[in-house]
């Protein structure tokens, strides 16, 4: 559907959020999957994918789901250690996200199924999921503690659930005057539905009635020089930014003069933390 190459330049602050309309439908999620394949590639993310496999633990013949399973890669991961006899399936909102899920899934030779539904519908009896991971869906959500309290609901006696995060509190770049990135962030944040979603992400799954692993994993991702260089979603935030009076143009230039000759010096840093968070029922 995309290409390395591709720059994702039909996102919007609103992309990956239910409900979204976009002008372009179809540039629209070919963006949203080049997003999500240039991430999952990254080292931090793997990391955090291994972990959080390793501590749901599914085992065979257990059904195991992945809320906002996007192009469905841990849904595969999920049917290879379930087995024939286990079932695993991606909830997807997006119809044509959902689409490309199936598509991979079937091109590989996996046997999984992929369902409309979200963190806050499940489409699930109250305790019949062994194993459920979602991953970046919490920091989208207006309500996460709606969907903290369905992800407990749909968990089997024993059953465990696996959210992971990032919390935009923890993004730190070397690129720019220092007080522009600040006030830029902020201005960002403030378009998020949630932002601080790793930060809480505790508190939510106990408060759902579940219990909560002390050993919280996390890592820093850090975006990769060619990532950066790109730049659609910084000068997508700093249009924004602009427009809203908390930078202004001469800022934004300056600062995207800054990002290109960190690049190009291999001075370049972006990161923000992800958390992961084990509940169990």
């Amino acid at each position: 559907m995309s290409t390395d190459s591709e720059q994702p330049s039909a996102l919007t602050p609103t992309s990956f959020r239910r409900g979204n309309v976009a002008e372009d439908p179809d540039a629209d999620l070919a963006a949203q999957v080049f997003v999500l394949d240039l991430q999952e590639r990254l080292p931090g993310v793997q990391r955090l994918r291994d972990w959080t496999l390793a501590a749901l633990d599914p085992q065979p013949g257990e059904r195991a789901v992945d809320v906002g399973c996007g192009t469905g890669t841990e849904v595969r991961r999920l049917a290879e250690l379930v087995g024939s006899d286990g079932e695993a399936i991606g909830v997807e909102p997006h119809p044509g996200m959902r689409a490309e899920a199936e598509g991979r899934t079937a091109a590989a030779g996996v046997a999984a199924r992929f369902v409309d539904g979200d963190a806050l519908s499940l489409p699930f009896a109250d305790g019949s999921v062994d194993a459920i991971r979602c991953e970046r869906v919490f920091q989208h959500l207006s309500d996460p503690e709606g969907a903290a309290r369905e992800l407990a609901r749909v968990l089997a006696p024993g059953g465990r659930a696996v959210v992971v995060d990032s919390d935009w509190g923890t993004a730190v770049q070397s690129m720019g005057d220092q007080d522009v990135v600040a006030r830029l962030a902020e201005s960002s944040r403030r378009r998020m539905a949630n932002p601080l979603s790793g930060r809480r992400l505790r508190g939510q799954l106990h408060r759902a009635g579940l219990a909560v692993d002390p050993d919280i994993a996390a890592t820093a991702v850090v975006m990769p020089d060619e990532t950066i260089r790109q730049m659609h979603l910084l000068r997508l935030n700093m249009a924004l930014a602009v427009e809203e009076g908390a930078i202004s143009d001469d800022e934004a230039s300056a600062l995207e003069r800054d990002v290109i000759a960190s690049v190009d010096a291999g001075e370049s840093f972006f990161a923000v933390t992800m958390f992961a968070v084990l509940g169990r029922r």
